[in-house]
């Protein structure tokens, strides 16, 4: 009943509560009582939207954050086999796809994985894609990075 005695206050006070200025009317009952409901909605609504848009945002972020976390663990794999497959050789084309292989690593290793905040987390998620196929270049291999619903990966 504490719901329909504010309704009645608003109803019966709104002369109160609004003030008229020099060549105005005052509303009506029926115009306060569409006002006091038109805030009510609008505060209602507000609070909805609010915690569904921060249920929608998480899930989003997670999304997203599980999707290049993905990725950079695919590049960190890649990178690993190869310098297991280049660690014998020491030709000059060999160390010039060592520079680059631990170039690559070093790149992963520095990602900000635990800062979502980070400003320049596209920038240098960017410069780790350039690097891996700079990379795939000196190595002359074409993967294939997908994901898909049931996973992600390389394929050659």
């Amino acid at each position: 009943m504490a719901g329909s005695q504010d309704m009645f206050d608003a109803i019966v006070m709104a002369d109160e509560r609004w003030v008229a200025g020099p060549g105005q009317r005052l509303p009506s009952a029926a115009e306060a009582a569409r006002a006091w409901f038109h805030g009510e909605g609008y505060q209602e609504g507000y609070e909805e939207g609010n915690s569904l848009g921060m249920i929608e945002g998480r899930q989003y972020g997670t999304l997203h954050g599980a999707k290049i976390g993905s990725e950079i663990g695919c590049y960190q794999g890649f990178a690993f086999a190869w310098r297991c497959l280049l660690h014998s050789c020491t030709t000059e084309k060999d160390s010039k796809k060592m520079k680059a292989l631990e170039s690559l690593i070093g790149m992963i290793e520095k990602f900000p994985y635990d800062d979502p905040t980070y400003d320049k987390l596209h920038e240098d998620l960017d410069k780790i894609r350039g690097k891996f196929k700079q990379l795939c270049s000196l190595l002359n291999v074409q993967p294939d990075f997908k994901i898909s619903a049931e996973g992600s990966g390389l394929s050659f």
